[in-house]
Parts: structure tokens; C-alpha cells; sequence
């Protein structure tokens, strides 16, 4: 069996910057234990499946790490967006329905995309086990019921020199472990930590700025700012809260492009 394999750095304004996803369309769902090991196979922080849609959206789409199929992912949404719409450049807009995070929409931008998630407000919880085990001091600690810890700390050095216990976040479970500050590259600046999901740092992550947004929003008294994930890679994230949506803004660049051949 031959897939279309594309890969494609997403929330990139160059080469080799932003994270990288698999793009990989489908006529038909396989199985649930061949999409995952495609996904290891491939072995990118997430692999996107897209198969046609008759429903209310164009395509139905799902996100799997190396080691398991996740609730949201926003940078592999935000590359399946770039994925169909540079293959048509007639299309302004796609639309995707996805199985936990409803449907979620990719919008041409000039030479960016805007995509929107749901905003997933989190709440104030102590979590003195995941501040200990990231190796930061925490200034607030809040949580997100679909498994999203967001720690804020005092200013960008403090995000930056974060210095987790992989095995100790690993143990703690299906959790994203977010690390943030008001920032001096842009207003907010993060960290973003899933050991559990077998990626030790993701480089930009579309899903955790989902919850980070409605907390931002209104500590910085402003529905738009500029955010950046300091990752090794980074990556620069056009952030605005439109209600009960999370806009996001990026780009992206198509890297690799192939067959994926599936005995």
C-alpha cells in the first residue's frame, strides 16, 4: 500500500525551525495499531491522518505521537491546513472534525494561516509534584481537565533555564507540561514538556496555547498578543481569543515530500 507522505515544519518562518509533522492522507481509516505504528515509524512528534469527510467538514483528522493518539494537536492541524491548501490554491479555507476537539477550521492568511481551536480556559490548582519535577519555581499553577499542567513563572530566563526530571513528569502520566512567563522575544514566552508521550521537549505547541490564551488574555489586558515556544527549534505563534475560540496564527514550509510504503 502506497500513502502520500508529506512532511511539513509548521509555526516555521524558516527551514528547520517550528515542529515537524507528518501529513498523511488516506482514502479509508486503518486500523487503530497500523496508524500508530506509522507514527512511530515516522517518529515526529505527531503524524496527521486525514481521510475525506461527507459530514460537516472536508476531512476527518486524527494526531498520533510515537506513542499514542492525542486529544488535539495544534501544529500538525495547522500543517494538515498548509497540506491541502497549497494543493489548491483556490481554497481559502479547510475544515476538519476531529474525534475530541470538535471541528477545527485552517484559514489562508496572506502567506500564513489562521487556525481555530477551542479555548480551553484552565483553573487554578496547586500541583507541587509537577512544579518539583519540571525544576522551576512557580509564581501560579493552573490546570486544564484534558490533562494540560500550565505553570507560570517569574520572566523568559526562568522559562528558558527550566530543567526538568524526565523520568519523574514520565511517571506523573498523560500529561503536557507547560512552562510560561511574560516574555522579551515575544509577549509570552514558553516551554511545553510530554514525556509520557515519548517527546522529552515538543518544539512548538498549537494544543497548549489552546489553554494558555484564555489565562494570558487577561492577565495581559488584551485579546492579541505574539507568543514564542523556546524550544531548540522555536517557533512564533500569532495568538487572539475570539470568544469560545483560540486563533492562532503561523506559517509553514513543506520539507519532505514522498510515499510511505505500507506492506
Amino acid at each position: 500500500m502506497r500513502i502520500p507522505f508529506a512532511q511539513i515544519d509548521a509555526f516555521a518562518d524558516q527551514p528547520f525551525t517550528g515542529n515537524p509533522a507528518a501529513v498523511m492522507p488516506l482514502s479509508s481509516w486503518l486500523d487503530d495499531a497500523t496508524l500508530q505504528a506509522i507514527a512511530a515509524e515516522n517518529n515526529l512528534s505527531e503524524t496527521a491522518f486525514l481521510v475525506p469527510s461527507q459530514g460537516e467538514a472536508d476531512f476527518e483528522l486524527r494526531w498520533f505521537t510515537p506513542a499514542a493518539e492525542v486529544a488535539l494537536c495544534g501544529h500538525a492541524t495547522l500543517a494538515s491546513g498548509h497540506f491541502v491548501l497549497s494543493s489548491d490554491t483556490s481554497r481559502h479555507s479547510v475544515r476538519f472534525v476531529t474525534r475530541q476537539a470538535g471541528v477545527l477550521e485552517v484559514t489562508r492568511r496572506g502567506p500564513a494561516y489562521e487556525m481555530a481551536l477551542p479555548a480551553w480556559a484552565p483553573e487554578p490548582k496547586p500541583m507541587d509534584d509537577i512544579v518539583a519535577a519540571l525544576g522551576v519555581t512557580a509564581r501560579e499553577t493552573l490546570w486544564h481537565e484534558k490533562g494540560y499542567a500550565l505553570v507560570i513563572v517569574d520572566d523568559e530566563a526562568a522559562v528558558r533555564a527550566a530543567a526538568p526530571d524526565a523520568r519523574a513528569l514520565k511517571s506523573l502520566g498523560p500529561i503536557v507540561h507547560i512552562v510560561a512567563a511574560p516574555g522579551e522575544t515575544a509577549q509570552v514566552v514558553s516551554r511545553v514538556f510530554t514525556e509520557y508521550f515519548d517527546i522529552p521537549e515538543d518544539p512548538v505547541t498549537g494544543s497548549a496555547h489552546a489553554v494558555m490564551v484564555p489565562y494570558w488574555a487577561q492577565v495581559i489586558g488584551s485579546d492579541t498578543f505574539s507568543a514564542f515556544q523556546a524550544s531548540a527549534r522555536g517557533g512564533r505563534i500569532g495568538c487572539r481569543l475570539d470568544g469560545e475560540r483560540v486563533v492562532l496564527t503561523g506559517s509553514c514550509i513543506t520539507m519532505i515530500e514522498g510515499t510511505f510504503l505500507l506492506p
